[in-house]
């Protein structure tokens, strides 16, 4: 049973849960800037970051099931050494997405309709190294899009820290998909796949750099906002210091450091979340 499972695991990365933590990270993020959340509503979201970020996983692997084999990373994906068939892809997909289907019914109508759009986004984003040197643009939407659903689902409004956070995820997901795109670079140029590593080319770093600076500044400006006081803010400096150790780590673009770099990108989302949680009980 164990061996039959495996794959499917492997397919939905329950053996690699870094993609869910940095999915969960903002999520949260939103959901204790809207006020102390409910715990029915933390249990809901973290579902739902569970289950969509594995369905993401399953038509990732999907798309890139005739590449992954020519990329030393990936070789070893079920649906690349047909451990798992399309069929059975497919399959997994369509029961996940249910799943995701069902807990949004248990939100309200404001939740559901964007829900709409952020499974558009899911979908969209694996196809997008086909045709564009910027899908880590578009997984950084799809990273975002629960941010404004957990502020539709415990206030009902979208006000303008929401945006900001929005703001600041997508500028920091660029970020660390770049560092892990930088890992396969050289794979990616051989079979034609594009990502902005490949775009950004010997400005990588300072694109990234510049990146993790816009990062910490809106965070910085959701901090006042928000009246967060100097617990978050001296959080909000050890990760400017997380970041300048990623700068470090990446700064010769030797792949195993890259994806160390990427990471560490899992401490950043930790540290912003216990600043705001401090904030909201003290």
């Amino acid at each position: 049973m164990r061996q039959r499972l495996l794959p499917y695991i492997q397919l939905m990365r329950l053996d690699r849960p870094i993609g869910t933590f940095l999915l969960l990270w903002p999520t949260w993020w939103a959901l204790w800037l809207t006020g102390q959340p409910t715990l029915y509503l933390v249990i809901i979201f973290t579902l739902g970051v569970f289950v969509m970020r594995s369905a993401g996983c399953v038509i990732n692997d999907f798309a890139d099931r005739k590449v992954d084999g020519l990329v030393t990373r990936t070789q070893d994906r079920p649906l690349a050494n047909r451990r798992i068939s399309e069929k059975q892809a497919k399959r997994l997909f369509v029961i996940l997405i249910t799943l995701a289907f069902l807990l949004v019914l248990c939100l309200n109508r404001l939740t559901l309709l964007l829900a709409f759009f952020a499974l558009a986004s899911a979908m969209i984003y694996p196809f997008m190294k086909r045709y564009t040197h910027l899908p880590q643009l578009f997984l950084g939407i799809a990273f975002s899009w629960g941010i404004p659903m957990a502020y539709a689902s415990a206030i009902g409004e979208f006000p303008v820290t929401c945006w900001l956070l929005c703001l600041v995820n997508l500028c920091w997901t660029v970020a660390y998909d770049t560092e892990y795109a930088m890992v396969d670079r050289e794979d990616d140029l051989k079979i034609g796949v594009k990502s902005t590593a490949i775009l950004f080319g010997v400005y990588d770093k300072l694109i990234i750099g510049l990146l993790q600076i816009i990062t910490i500044i809106v965070l910085f400006m959701i901090g006042l906002l928000n009246q967060l006081g100097h617990i978050y803010m001296l959080l909000l400096v050890i990760a400017s210091g997380l970041f300048v150790y990623q700068q470090y780590l990446i700064r010769d673009r030797v792949p195993e450091r890259c994806f160390s770099a990427f990471m560490n990108n899992n401490y950043v989302g930790l540290i912003i979340f216990i600043g705001i949680v401090i904030n909201d009980y003290l």
